[in-house]
C-alpha cells in the first residue's frame, strides 16, 4: 500500500484548503462579522496538518498506482478532506456538534447543497464564502487540484482522475494528462469569473455574487439567503439559469465551444440527448403550469429555471408557484435520477450511462428475436467495450441500491417511506434542496434528523459524487486482503 503517496496528496490538499480560507477571513474582517478568529484557527490547524503530512509523512513517496490503489486513495481523500473542512463550522460556532459540522462540510465538497444551518441570513459572511469555496473546490474534483500541481505524472495520475471523475468514457481535452487538467480548470474558472462579474454588474452584493457564481458553476446549490434566489432580478436569474444549463454539459465540449468547434456539440450524442430532455421537460412543465394556473411569462421562466436547476443537480430554488401540478413533480423526480452529462460537475446517473444501458437492453431484445445477430453498443459511432457496459450496469444497480438502502435507514429516524426515499434520492443525486420534494409530501429539514441519519446521508453524498466503486471497495474483505499482500 503506497501510504506515503496518500499522505503526500492529502497534505497538498490540506495546504490548498488552508490557503483558500484566506478569502473568507478577509471577507470576515471587511464585514466585521466576528468569524475571522474561528476561520483563522481552522486554517492554521489544517495548514499545520497538511505541511506535516506532505513534508514528513509523505517524503520519498513513489507515484506508481494500480487500479485498486486509485480507488482506495480516492475514497480516503474524499472522506479526510470534508472531515477537516468541518473545522470552520465548529470553530466559528455556526453549529454545536461535529456531526452537524461534518454534514455541512460533506454537503459542500460533494456539491450536494443540503444544509443544517437554519437561518442563512444570520450566518457570518466569511462562513458563507467558505461554504461556497468548498463547493467550488469539490465541483471538478479534489484530485484534479493535485494532478494540476504535480510535476511528474504517469498512468497512476490518470487512474486517480478516472476513479474520482464519475462518468463513462471520459474524453480528454489534450493528449497529455496535466495539460488536459489545466484546461479543465481554465474553463471552470472562466465560467465562474464570467458569472460573478455579470451578477456583480447587475447590482448584487459582493458576497451574494461570489457565492452564487461559485455554487452555480459547481452545481452545488448553497445559497446565501433562506428564501433562496427570490431576491435576484430577472436578469440575474436568467444568467444563473444559463450557467446552470451549461454546467450540466461535458467540460471538454464546453472547451470546444470556446475554441469555435460548435459542430462538436451537435455531433455528441450525449449533448443532443441532454438538450432534448431539457427542452421536452421545459415544454411539459410549462404546459402543466399553464393549465393549472393560466398562461404567463412568469410560469415559462420558472419552468426553464426549475428544469435547469434540477437537471444540472444544482438544486437552487426560488419562490415556487402556488399550484404545483403532479405532472411537474413526476418530471422533476425523473430528472433527479437522470442528472447531467458525464464529464460535467452535475450529479445523477448521467445521461451517457443511461444511453449505453438503454442500447444494451435494446440489443438484448433484438437477439431474442434474431439469436445470430451481432450487435455492438455504440456511442458517437464508437463501440463501447464489454467491460465498460458491465461496469455501467453494476454502477446503475449499486446507485439504486444505495438509494433504497439509504431510505430504509432513514425510516429508523421515524420518517415515513415517502419522505425517506425523497431525501435519499436528493442526496445521492447531489441535488440537496428542491421544491419538488416538498410538493411530493417530503420535508427536507435536515437539522432535526438524528446523528445516524445524517451520517447515512453523508455516505449517500459520497456515493453520488465519486466513482461509487471506490466507496464500495473499502467494504470488501478480499480487497483489503489484496492490499495487505501487495
Amino acid at each position: 500500500m503506497n501510504v506515503r503517496l496518500l499522505f503526500r496528496i492529502l497534505g497538498m490538499l490540506y495546504v490548498i484548503m488552508a490557503l483558500s480560507m484566506a478569502l473568507p477571513v478577509a471577507v470576515s474582517l471587511f464585514y466585521g462579522d466576528g468569524s475571522q478568529f474561528g476561520l483563522s484557527l481552522a486554517a492554521l490547524s489544517i495548514l499545520a496538518a497538511g505541511l506535516f503530512m506532505r513534508n514528513f509523512m509523505g517524503v520519498g513517496a513513489t507515484k506508481q498506482l494500480d487500479e485498486r490503489e486509485s480507488y482506495w486513495f480516492t475514497a480516503v481523500i474524499w472522506i479526510a478532506v470534508p472531515l477537516a473542512g468541518a473545522l470552520p463550522y465548529l470553530f466559528t460556532g455556526a453549529v454545536r456538534t461535529f456531526t452537524d459540522a461534518a454534514f455541512e462540510s460533506f454537503s459542500g465538497f460533494t456539491t450536494t447543497g443540503s444544509s443544517v444551518l437554519p437561518m442563512l441570513d444570520h450566518v457570518p459572511e466569511g462562513l458563507l464564502v467558505w461554504r461556497a469555496i468548498s463547493q467550488w473546490i469539490g465541483g471538478v474534483g479534489l484530485i484534479l487540484f493535485v494532478v494540476a500541481l504535480l510535476r511528474r505524472l504517469n498512468e497512476g495520475s490518470a487512474r486517480l482522475v478516472e476513479a474520482e471523475f464519475s462518468g463513462a468514457l471520459q474524453r480528454r481535452l489534450h493528449p497529455r494528462m496535466k495539460r488536459s487538467v489545466l484546461l479543465m480548470w481554465a474553463v471552470y474558472s472562466g465560467m465562474t469569473l464570467t458569472l460573478f462579474l455579470l451578477l456583480l454588474a447587475d447590482g448584487n452584493g459582493f458576497v451574494d455574487s461570489l457565492c452564487t457564481a461559485l455554487c452555480t458553476v459547481s452545481t452545488g446549490g448553497f445559497m446565501t439567503h433562506s428564501a433562496g434566489l427570490a431576491g435576484f432580478s430577472a436578469f440575474s436569474m436568467s444568467c444563473i439559469t444559463v450557467f446552470m444549463f451549461l454546467s450540466g454539459i461535458n467540460l471538454a465540449l464546453l472547451y470546444g465551444l470556446l475554441k469555435g468547434r460548435w459542430r462538436a456539440l451537435w455531433r455528441d450524442e450525449e449533448a443532443r440527448r441532454y438538450m432534448s430532455i431539457f427542452i421536452v421537460s421545459v415544454v411539459a412543465c410549462s404546459v402543466a403550469f399553464c393549465i393549472a394556473d393560466g398562461l404567463s411569462v412568469r410560469m415559462l421562466a420558472f419552468s426553464v429555471f426549475h428544469v435547469a436547476s434540477t437537471m444540472s443537480t444544482c438544486g437552487f430554488y426560488t419562490e415556487a408557484p402556488t399550484v404545483w401540478p403532479t405532472t411537474v413533480s413526476v418530471i422533476t423526480f425523473l430528472l433527479v435520477f437522470i442528472g447531467a452529462s458525464a464529464g460535467s460537475t452535475g450529479g445523477g446517473l448521467k445521461i451517457k450511462r443511461l444511453l449505453i444501458t438503454g442500447r444494451y437492453v435494446r440489443n438484448y431484445f433484438v437477439r431474442m428475436i434474431h439469436p445470430h445477430a451481432v450487435l455492438d453498443v455504440k456511442v458517437d459511432g464508437i463501440v463501447v467495450e464489454e467491460q465498460y457496459v458491465g461496469r455501467i450496469f453494476s454502477f446503475v444497480f449499486l446507485y439504486l441500491l444505495f438509494a433504497v438502502v439509504g431510505a430504509l435507514v432513514l425510516t429508523f429516524s421515524g420518517m415515513d417511506m415517502s419522505n425517506a426515499f425523497c431525501m435519499s434520492a436528493a442526496n445521492i443525486s447531489n441535488l440537496g434542496p428542491s421544491p419538488v420534494f416538498n410538493n411530493l409530501g417530503a420535508s427536507l429539514d435536515y437539522i432535526v434528523l438524528p446523528g445516524f441519519a445524517k451520517w447515512a446521508l453523508m455516505v449517500l453524498m459520497l456515493a453520488g459524487r465519486i466513482e461509487i466503486f471506490a466507496l464500495v471497495s473499502l467494504t470488501i474483505p478480499a480487497y483489503w486482503r489484496g492490499r495487505c499482500c501487495h
